[in-house]
C-alpha cells in the first residue's frame, strides 16, 4: 500500500465519522464544527484526486465563509434543540427511507463499476487544471454560468424580501433623494443654555436634613 492510498483511506475515515457526528451531535455548535471538519477532509481528498480547484473552492467557500457564517448564527441565536427535536420520531422513517434509497443508489453505481478497467486519460506536467476549468466556465458556457448568477442573485433578492416580510414597522428605510439634498443646517443645531450652579440645590439638600435632625 503506497502512502497516497492510506491517506486517502485515513481521510475517508475522518469524513465518515465526521459526518455522522453532523447528524447525532446534541450541540448545534459541535454539529457545525464537525461539518467544517468533513468539507476539510473533502477538500484533501480532493486534492489527491488532482481536483486542485475544487479543493481550493471548497476550503475559501464553504469552510471559510459559509460554514463560519454557520457557526457565528447558531452561537449568537438562542435556538433550543428540544423544540427542534420535537417531530423527530415522526420524519424519522422517512428520513431512513430516503437515506437508504441513496446509499443503495450509490452502491449499485460503485458496484457496477468496479473491476471494470478504466485507466485514467494521460495529462501532462504542464496541464493546468485551474486554467482549463476557467476556459470551459467563462469561455464555452458562460451563458450558462451568467444565468445562473442571475438566478442567484433572484434567490437572493426573494429571501430578504421574504425575511422583511411582515416586519416594516422594524424594519429602517432610507430615501437616497432625501439625503442627497440635505444640507449641513440639517445635519445639527446649536442651542443656547444658561449655567445653572448646583450649589442652591446642595444647600437646600442641607437644610432639609437639619430640619428632619
Amino acid at each position: 500500500m503506497t502512502f497516497t492510498t492510506f491517506l486517502f483511506y485515513l481521510l475517508s475515515i475522518v469524513l465518515v465519522i465526521s459526518a455522522f457526528r453532523v447528524i447525532t451531535a446534541s450541540s448545534p455548535v459541535t454539529a457545525v464544527l464537525h461539518l467544517i471538519l468533513a468539507f476539510a477532509n473533502a477538500a484533501m481528498i480532493w486534492m489527491l484526486l488532482g481536483a486542485e480547484f475544487l479543493a481550493l473552492l471548497l476550503v475559501l467557500v464553504y469552510v471559510g465563509a459559509v460554514m463560519v457564517l454557520f457557526l457565528f448564527v447558531v452561537m449568537m441565536l438562542d435556538i433550543r434543540v428540544d423544540h427542534l427535536r420535537r417531530g423527530l420520531k415522526t420524519y424519522l422513517p422517512l428520513g431512513l427511507t430516503v437515506g437508504g434509497i441513496l446509499v443503495l443508489e450509490m452502491a449499485f453505481v460503485l458496484f457496477s463499476s468496479w473491476g471494470q478497467d478504466t485507466k485514467p486519460a494521460a495529462i501532462s506536467d504542464t496541464y493546468n487544471n485551474a486554467r482549463a476549468l476557467g476556459v470551459a466556465m467563462y469561455g464555452h458556457y458562460v451563458y450558462g454560468v451568467e444565468v445562473g448568477a442571475a438566478i442567484l442573485l433572484v434567490g437572493m433578492v426573494a429571501a430578504i424580501a421574504l425575511t422583511l416580510r411582515g416586519r416594516k414597522s422594524q424594519a429602517k428605510y432610507n430615501d437616497p433623494s432625501v439625503a442627497v439634498r440635505v444640507k449641513a443646517k440639517d445635519r445639527y443645531r446649536m442651542v443656547q443654555m444658561k449655567a445653572v450652579s448646583n450649589r442652591g440645590a446642595d444647600s437646600s439638600v442641607q437644610a432639609e436634613q437639619g430640619e428632619k435632625q
